[in-house]
């Protein structure tokens, strides 16, 4: 099965103290809200951009980056080991002279799967030292691909593209701004679940790949999780719509669509074991969305060539 509990932290950083006691504070609320995430059971936890040094001045965040692993990751480590959940921990990561803004994926063992480094840091970000990632990053778990994108890098295409060409089903966003709109057009213009973790008392949101907002955090609840399955795909009405009932004929509850009709497209969600999506796109002759908007392309571009 596909289906990936996910759960996010707002969080907009502990009491401000001196620089080292403020960390040590961050630090310390961090493991509360992670704990706190653990009642809703999830498969993976998603903590605010920086977390750690949530409340410092961006040079002193550069000043006081830290290498993976280190004593704060390190940390977390041990609690995603302890209870056997996945943990996206953003933080500011030194690699040699060279500090990066950056997003560590530690596995339910404790073990660093993998880093994603910010593409886009902004301008301030670049001027106080932190060097821009190279490229986006997808990271494969039991459940489907995933990716993250941070912050700033919401306002480019590239990044998000890049993650789509790898197929990744679900994007996660750790973030200082909660981008609204914006996550709701990169879920359904690229057709994936966006899961973002704010750092401030509310504003995280977790949306599904129709642009559709499933939950929102609030001061009251800076936690919150629901369970995504990342066996779905997106399509349009065209050519499809009228096979809808035959899926439901032959395969009932077993697979689930969920219809968004001012744009034309529907979700169509795998809930059985042994039977795909995939699958039963080609069984029944369906065409994606992507696949669709290409076909009309290239019917546009055959009707041009054979214009005087």
């Amino acid at each position: 099965m596909k289906h990936m509990r996910v759960a996010s932290v707002s969080f907009k950083g502990a009491r401000r103290a001196t620089v080292d006691e403020t960390i040590e504070n961050n630090v310390k609320e961090i493991l509360f809200l992670l704990r706190k995430a653990l009642l809703d059971e999830p498969d993976i936890i998603c903590l605010p951009e920086c977390s750690p040094f949530l409340g410092l001045s961006m040079q002193e965040m550069v000043e006081k980056a830290e290498e993976i692993p280190g004593t704060i990751s390190n940390k977390i480590a041990s609690f995603a080991k302890e209870n056997r959940v996945y943990t996206i921990f953003p933080t500011m990561r030194r690699d040699g002279d060279k500090v990066y803004n950056s997003a560590v994926l530690i596995s339910r063992d404790g073990e660093y799967v993998g880093i994603y480094d910010k593409v886009h840091p902004t301008i301030w970000e670049i001027e106080a030292g932190v060097k821009p990632g190279f490229e986006p990053k997808p990271f494969e778990l039991e459940f489907g691909r995933i990716g993250v994108a941070i912050c700033f890098d919401l306002n480019f295409e590239d990044v998000i593209k890049g993650l789509a060409r790898n197929r990744v089903k679900a994007v996660f966003f750790p973030s200082m701004y909660p981008g609204g709109l914006q996550l709701r057009i990169w879920a359904f213009n690229n057709g994936v679940y966006m899961v973002s973790s704010i750092a401030d008392d509310e504003g995280s949101m977790i949306v599904n790949p129709l642009g559709r907002i499933l939950t929102v955090s609030s001061s009251y609840q800076p936690v919150i999780c629901c369970t995504i399955n990342l066996d779905y795909d997106v399509l349009h009405l065209d050519y499809n719509f009228e096979k809808i009932d035959m899926i439901k004929e032959k395969y009932g509850s077993k697979v689930s669509f969920e219809v968004s009709r001012p744009e034309a497209v529907f979700l169509m969600s795998s809930e059985a074991g042994g039977i795909t999506v995939s699958n039963i796109i080609e069984e029944f002759g369906l065409e994606t969305r992507e696949e669709y908007f290409k076909r009309a392309s290239a019917a546009r571009e055959a009707a041009l060539r054979k214009q005087p």
